[in-house]
């Protein structure tokens, strides 16, 4: 059964006039069609007992045409009322919407005013648990694509490493690691490739820019890419030199809390024990204070999607999940570490899609 049959269901069984689903990225799950409408109305109108539409900017109607989307697609142009283009075609499938299903994570408060205004006789019914129920089970062909992403995730590490020297920039080792990936077709990041050296390691989420590499400094690989639709999110951490007694502790002890959470990572474990298996392994090093965020997350269509693997989510995990691991120590002044792989849960284990070695890399010693 295709996504919009198996929408047109949930609304049937709940009684529900239509959706309205604005999220890019659930458009592109739904429509196989991707854009960024910035400010723009875009979307896909499914109805209970009628075919669906994508309204978007009509400059886009070739592409989403084009893309395979099997059903109607209208067009605003900038100097038209969008929102009543999107009223004359919901009306003119189904007379009388009285209830409207909607991303409630997604939507604003405007949207949802002007929404109110063409419908006035709507009820607002949430459609996010639905969808996110539809998109944390991956086909073989969703786990063929994830696979692929990571693979040059993989690469990407590789570029980064061999691009290492004294005096270079972060951000000249990151343009160096894009160009690359570029040169092998990737179009876009799953989000801000990160590279940190020396004490920068230390801030989960540092920006790179002009600190430049030393001996004795560990760097920190954050990134990811999109292929096809789908992402990958991976992180290594190496050493440039000859480490500290102390910098490699704290590898050795988030590299045994990324593998235990690995070994861990079966169907019927939940979110919250397996958080726990990596939080513990840190705890007992003495480093518990400095992991300061949750093991990982959902990964597919968008990089952080659901679950969220924390330790107050009791979902328990089950074959098709695609989700990172990504256990870290941030001491300041000293290193930050992380180590992140992207994981697909089988019936048997654990599909371990990142494979660049996680023994700790040490790097310009020569």
């Amino acid at each position: 059964m295709n996504k919009t049959h198996q929408l047109q269901n949930y609304l049937q069984q709940n009684k529900i006039s239509a959706a309205f689903i604005t999220n890019p990225d659930n458009v592109f799950y739904i429509t196989g069609f991707r854009s960024n409408p910035h400010e723009r109305l875009f979307g896909v109108m499914l109805f209970a007992d009628a075919d669906p539409f994508v309204i978007c900017p009509k400059m886009e109607v070739p592409d989403v045409e084009a893309s395979g989307w099997q059903f109607g697609a209208i067009g605003h142009e900038d100097t038209e009322d969008a929102m009543d283009i999107l009223q004359q075609a919901a009306e003119s499938r189904q007379a009388s919407l009285t209830a409207l299903a909607v991303e409630k994570t997604h939507l604003t408060v405007s949207r949802q005013e002007a929404l109110s205004g063409i419908f006035p006789d709507a009820a607002f019914h949430s459609i996010d648990d639905q969808l996110n129920a539809m998109r944390v089970i991956k086909d073989s062909r969703e786990i063929e694509l994830l696979a692929a992403a990571a693979e040059l995730a993989d690469y990407a590490i590789e570029i980064g490493c061999d691009t290492l020297k004294e005096g270079i920039t972060e951000l000249e080792v990151l343009s160096e690691i894009e160009l690359a990936l570029k040169k092998r077709g990737v179009s876009h990041m799953s989000f801000d490739t990160m590279v940190l050296f020396g004490d920068k390691t230390a801030s989960p989420h540092g920006k790179p820019g002009n600190r430049k590499l030393r001996k004795g400094d560990f760097v920190l690989f954050d990134l990811g890419v999109i292929w096809e639709g789908y992402c990958s999110d991976i992180t290594r951490t190496v050493a440039f030199g000859t480490p500290s007694d102390e910098q490699r502790a704290i590898y050795d002890t988030v590299l045994r809390a990324e593998l235990a959470s690995v070994e861990a990572a079966k169907a019927g474990i939940t979110a919250a024990e397996l958080d726990r298996t990596a939080r513990q392994v840190i705890e007992d090093a003495g480093y518990g204070d400095y992991f300061t965020h949750r093991l990982g997350h959902g990964l597919g269509i968008s990089v952080h999607e659901y679950p969220s693997l924390h330790g107050a989510n009791d979902l328990p995990l089950t074959a098709g999940m695609a989700f990172t691991v990504e256990p870290g120590i941030y001491v300041p002044g000293v290193a930050g570490v992380r180590i992140e792989d992207d994981l697909v849960l089988t019936e048997d284990g654990v599909t371990i899609l990142t494979q660049f070695p996680k023994d700790l890399q040490i790097l310009g010693e020569n």
